[in-house]
């Protein structure tokens, strides 16, 4: 059996989820970092403990979850924050889809997709991809688009934009790009070249992998993986 990863990513408003969907339509494997990232801060665990510790239960809900708008506004604004929340998110997140791909790889999936919403920001995980795709949108579209969104003014989208890695910058990175500035059925078109393409490659990183540690056990494998992923 061969596997190989395919990482996505894009920038806030950009229309991931879109191309998701059509992904899951054509059958697609896909690991969502987005509802991993939020598993993995319930409370009570590990990552939800630490939080508390450097942020505070300010930004509590009164169920106990975090308030990810408030936690949101903290770390937008706030580089150090930022990379601190990183810090203790990552690593959980990390061991969660490094179970997903290993499923996956069991199930016979000839390729994974791992939506990863700061793959270009953590260059390290590009490595492991054999292909990286962006979902773009021109600027003026990211910025109409993410007001109507979310309700921001004209300053705070464009801060919030500006906290993450420009899409032009991403697009330098990316094997593939996926325009979405146009309308839903020329952003469809590009998901089915896409998938197309997909289904006929051939070339894997994670078989040999997984199979030559097989051997030493899951919890081995995960060690392995985890240092790679964090050096």
């Amino acid at each position: 059996s061969t596997m190989f990863l395919v990482g996505l990513s894009g920038g806030i408003a950009s229309g991931k989820s879109t191309v998701v969907a059509v992904l899951r339509e054509l059958g697609c494997a896909v690991i969502d970092a987005d509802v991993i990232a939020r598993q993995v801060v319930q409370p009570h665990s590990k990552a939800h403990q630490q939080i508390l510790q450097h942020f505070g239960t300010e930004i509590l809900l009164e169920n106990g979850e975090i308030n990810r708008e408030a936690l949101g506004n903290i770390i937008f604004s706030q580089p150090e924050k930022r990379r601190l929340l990183n810090s203790i998110t990552h690593p959980e997140i990390l061991k969660e889809m490094l179970k997903q791909v290993l499923k996956y790889f069991v199930l016979g999936y000839r390729y994974v997709i791992l939506d990863i919403p700061l793959l270009f920001e953590t260059r390290g995980l590009t490595r492991f991809m054999k292909y990286t795709v962006l979902v773009y949108c021109d600027p003026p579209t990211q910025l109409g688009r993410l007001m109507k969104r979310s309700g921001l003014g004209v300053a705070e989208a464009e801060a919030r934009i500006r906290s993450q890695l420009p899409l032009d910058e991403k697009r330098k990175w990316a094997t593939h790009v996926i325009d979405n500035s146009g309308d839903l059925e020329s952003t469809r078109r590009q998901v089915l070249r896409l998938h197309a393409r997909l289904e006929d490659s051939l070339h894997f990183l994670w078989a040999r992998l997984v199979v030559g540690t097989a051997l030493a056990g899951f919890g081995g494998l995960v060690f392995l993986l985890i240092r790679h992923f964090i050096s």
